[in-house]
């Protein structure tokens, strides 16, 4: 099982969330938002219970989620073992009710269904260890 960083490590959490922003906005600034995408999900979920953490983390992911824009290319270019935290991500856009986060992840959650398989969904609504 995986260990827990207590709230008191949490700004050194926030701190590297914030440099992994930093380095999603430069590479979509260079056009590449699978790669933002890739940046953002690895060490995704934070291994954390602090809310703050996973809501920061969730903006960064959110960010390269809506800059995807080819969303059939998009699998071709990420690698697998990804697929499961993406899940947990669109789960949680879609919890957002906000129109244009919604339509963006059920159509990134169509393409993941085809590509990844209906166990993609149970591994992720499954998974009460490491939420987002």
């Amino acid at each position: 099982m995986a260990d827990f960083v207590e709230a008191d490590n949490a700004e050194a959490i926030i701190t590297r969330i914030e440099h992994k922003s930093r380095k999603i906005e430069s590479l979509l600034k260079q056009y590449k938002p699978v790669e933002a995408l890739k940046t953002a999900l690895e060490g995704s979920p934070p291994m954390t219970k602090d809310e703050r953490c996973k809501s920061a983390n969730w903006i960064v992911v959110h960010r390269a989620i809506m800059a995807i824009k080819d969303v059939d290319s998009l699998f071709s270019s990420l690698d697998p073992e990804y697929y499961d935290v993406l899940m947990k991500y669109l789960y949680r856009g879609l919890s957002t009710g906000d129109r244009p986060t919604c339509d963006q992840c059920l159509r990134i959650h169509e393409k993941l269904t085809e590509k990844a398989g209906l166990g993609c969904i149970l591994r992720s609504l499954a998974d009460k260890v490491n939420t987002v």
